[in-house]
């Protein structure tokens, strides 16, 4: 291998000279250009000398801007790695599991409201893990319902929406709406098609008292919009087939535990999920149309949990019911 020749102090001495001539040089550029800068925009160099910028050092100083906004970003945005940095709102639970020391019928219903209004975003939407945890403590301590954002490792999309009013579905060939109870609860009339499920009885002797409650207090959820819907058709099809729900109007803290017989409302509606006649007006009344809700799974594998209103406060709030569209 061909060696280059030594460097001698010398050789060393004349690229020192040349190194410090160029610096030189390029300092007396950088004050120049920053004193015709001065001259040039007086404002925009008081401005920075008020924030104390130094004109030299803009750029490294933007660097650092741009540098902390990105790291900002990430740290909002990051999703939740695991349970062990959830931090849960401890006053909250606590006041929900000192509810057996409370007087009064309606202390129930306001401790719901006031503890979730303290959880939930000003609007609808998809929540993170922690106020989902939040929620499901204080609905076992509050309503008496053991219920789940995420149950079996299934979740919705969303478990924070609007839910918008259906009507009845059939339930056997040759069902009719007049089947169906009596007197306002028809007037939604029966949906032209059939629900995700098809029919609940392949005929009317053989709709079961339970079927017919399936129906009842049936909810509607967007299973067709999960990520994975097509992939695991089969197994996704049946889970969530009558999987019962809970409820909340989180307008006025009604409870109602529905059954899940339809997939929907279409993404174009605005809506994140539908009740059936029945569910509707018990969670705001007749005129009830679409407000938002809390949906979680209920965790109920005995199959104890009825479905219907869950009373455990018998006093309503009307002035905060009613929501149409």
């Amino acid at each position: 291998m061909k060696r280059s020749p030594t460097q001698t102090y010398q050789d060393i001495a004349k690229d020192r000279i040349g190194f410090e001539f160029l610096r030189n040089k390029l300092k007396l550029k950088h004050l120049q250009e920053k004193d015709k800068f001065s001259k040039k925009f007086p404002h925009a160099a008081k401005f920075f000398e008020s924030r104390k910028v130094d004109l030299g050092k803009i750029r490294q100083h933007s660097a650092a801007i741009l540098g902390a906004g990105a790291l900002t970003g990430t740290l909002l945005l990051a999703p939740s790695t695991g349970f062990g940095s959830l931090s849960v709102p401890k006053e909250i639970l606590q006041s929900a599991k000192n509810l057996s020391q409370a007087k009064g019928s309606e202390f129930p219903q306001k401790l719901l409201l006031d503890s979730i209004s303290q959880v939930l975003p000003k609007k609808p939407q998809p929540l993170n893990r922690s106020q989902e945890k939040t929620l499901e403590q204080l609905f076992k301590n509050i309503i008496g319902v053991t219920a789940k954002g995420t149950l079996e490792g299934e979740h919705l999309n969303t478990t924070y929406g609007l839910i918008g009013a259906e009507q009845h579905l059939y339930r056997y060939p040759g069902d009719n709406i007049t089947q169906h109870g009596t007197g306002q609860i028809l007037k939604e009339g029966i949906a032209p098609g059939l629900g995700a499920w098809g029919y609940f009885a392949p005929s009317a002797d053989k709709l079961s008292p339970q079927l017919a409650e399936d129906e009842k207090w049936y909810a509607v959820v967007q299973t067709l919009y999960l990520p994975d819907w097509n992939k695991r058709l089969p197994y996704l099809r049946d889970w969530y087939k009558y999987r019962k729900v809970l409820i909340v109007n989180t307008d006025n803290g009604n409870a109602v535990v529905a059954a899940i017989a339809d997939s929907g409302p279409a993404a174009w509606t605005g809506k994140h999920f539908g009740g059936s006649p029945e569910v509707m007006e018990y969670l705001g009344g007749p005129r009830y149309k679409k407000g938002p809700v809390v949906l979680f799974f209920v965790d109920d594998p005995e199959n104890k949990v009825p479905l219907g209103p869950v009373e455990y406060n018998k006093i309503n709030l009307p002035q905060l019911a009613l929501s149409q569209v």
